[in-house]
């Protein structure tokens, strides 16, 4: 529905305006986390094509996600005066032809600087996207619209590993990154005509003194200082495990190709439904008890990881998915609740922190894997966890 004929009132659930807003911002998660996470069953082949180690290999997803988080606090300032949709369609545009320039890369750190440069780009969406769904959508439909973007994510997440396992058998990785390069400009033609304009968005003047003053005030929220420090644990771990399952899973006593590999990705199936689930159970059982919930799940998901039967990892896969999403998207709505004004800022200091869990625990994870093997590596999962639980009661 073009953005002409939709309402000036807050987007309400079952109404035409709302699906179409839905829906594109499904578009919009659906193409940044398949873009982003493409590369992941990639890195065993990655490593052997460029002669690098599991480590090493890990900086084509960790440097991505470190240019994402640090740009993150500087698109989401910029948008409290740019606006909302504007910025987020550059934004997807420009990844998705940096997306295809890494096909042509021809050595290992031209593929790196491009990948880093895919993470600034894609900067400009996932802020703003939060932004735009506690400003645009009325406080009783917030929570399943942010669990319908989230389910965006987790639908990109895994057609961009399922996919680009699959590509990768066929043609190599260039095959497989083209191909989700193509998949993020489709994805950006739907967007950019389903979205409708920011309604209830009031621009701010440029001015560092206020947009410092903007992140000091969210910073000094206890409330929002404490759900930072959830995504940076959560999604921390969450991409050290898919980071390095594929090398255990590649060597004995598995051996498994790339493209079931990337089937095995298929759980995040698990995520789509547990995210919208969250967001609808935090107003029966509240934010805090919904997150601790998803937390036990990721803990029982990494218990069964640990086993060397590979039912119980692929239970375990599902289970850690099904718990990461729900706690996700139950953090990550509760910043838009809690942040009072400059919720594009808010949502950037969220997201900064999620994603530099991302890089840091997921490179870091790397050396535990290669010098301690699986068992330690789960362990630290673990202990991640226990840690996020633990902080979620001040909520």
């Amino acid at each position: 529905m073009p953005s002409e004929r939709l309402s000036p009132e807050h987007l309400k659930r079952g109404t035409p305006a709302y699906r179409c807003a839905t829906l594109a911002l499904f578009c919009a998660g659906f193409a940044t986390f398949a873009m982003l996470y493409c590369v992941q069953p990639l890195l065993p082949s990655l490593a052997g094509h460029f002669g690098v180690s599991a480590a090493i290999s890990s900086l084509a997803l960790s440097l991505t996600t470190l240019s994402l988080a640090f740009c993150l606090l500087v698109s989401g300032a910029l948008a409290e005066s740019w606006g909302r949709k504007p910025v987020m369609v550059s934004a997807l545009a420009t990844a998705s032809l940096l997306g295809l320039a890494c096909v042509w890369a021809d050595s290992w750190h031209t593929l790196l600087v491009l990948r880093a440069l895919l993470g600034l780009a894609l900067s400009g969406l996932p802020a703003l996207a939060m932004a735009y769904v506690g400003e645009e959508f009325e406080p009783e439909s917030l929570p399943a619209a942010m669990g319908l973007y989230i389910g965006g994510t987790a639908l990109g997440g895994l057609l961009g590993r399922l996919l680009s396992g699959l590509l990768s058998d066929i043609g190599g990785w260039q095959l497989a990154l083209g191909g989700i390069a193509g998949l993020g400009l489709l994805s950006l033609g739907l967007f950019a005509w389903l979205l409708p304009r920011s309604r209830h968005f009031s621009a701010q003047p440029l001015s560092l003194r206020g947009l410092l003053g903007n992140f000091a005030r969210h910073l000094g929220n206890p409330v929002l200082r404490n759900l930072f420090i959830q995504g940076f644990l959560l999604m921390g771990g969450f991409v050290a495990l898919f980071n390095y399952i594929g090398f255990r899973l590649a060597g004995e006593p598995f051996g498994l190709s790339s493209t079931v590999i990337g089937l095995l990705f298929v759980v995040y199936l698990a995520g789509i439904f547990s995210a919208g689930w969250a967001g609808r159970l935090v107003p029966r059982f509240g934010a805090r008890a919904v997150l601790q919930g998803g937390v036990a799940l990721m803990l029982c998901g990494v218990a069964l990881c640990s086993a060397p039967w590979l039912i119980a990892i692929v239970a375990g896969l599902a289970l850690f998915t099904l718990g990461f999403f729900a706690a996700h998207a139950v953090a990550s709505g509760q910043v838009g609740k809690h942040a009072a004004g400059a919720k594009a800022q808010a949502s950037a200091l969220y997201l900064c922190a999620y994603y530099l869990g991302s890089s840091v625990i997921g490179y870091v994870a790397g050396y535990v894997w290669e010098h301690s093997g699986w068992l330690p590596l789960m362990a630290v999962l673990a202990a991640l966890f226990v840690l996020a639980g633990w902080r979620a009661r001040a909520l």
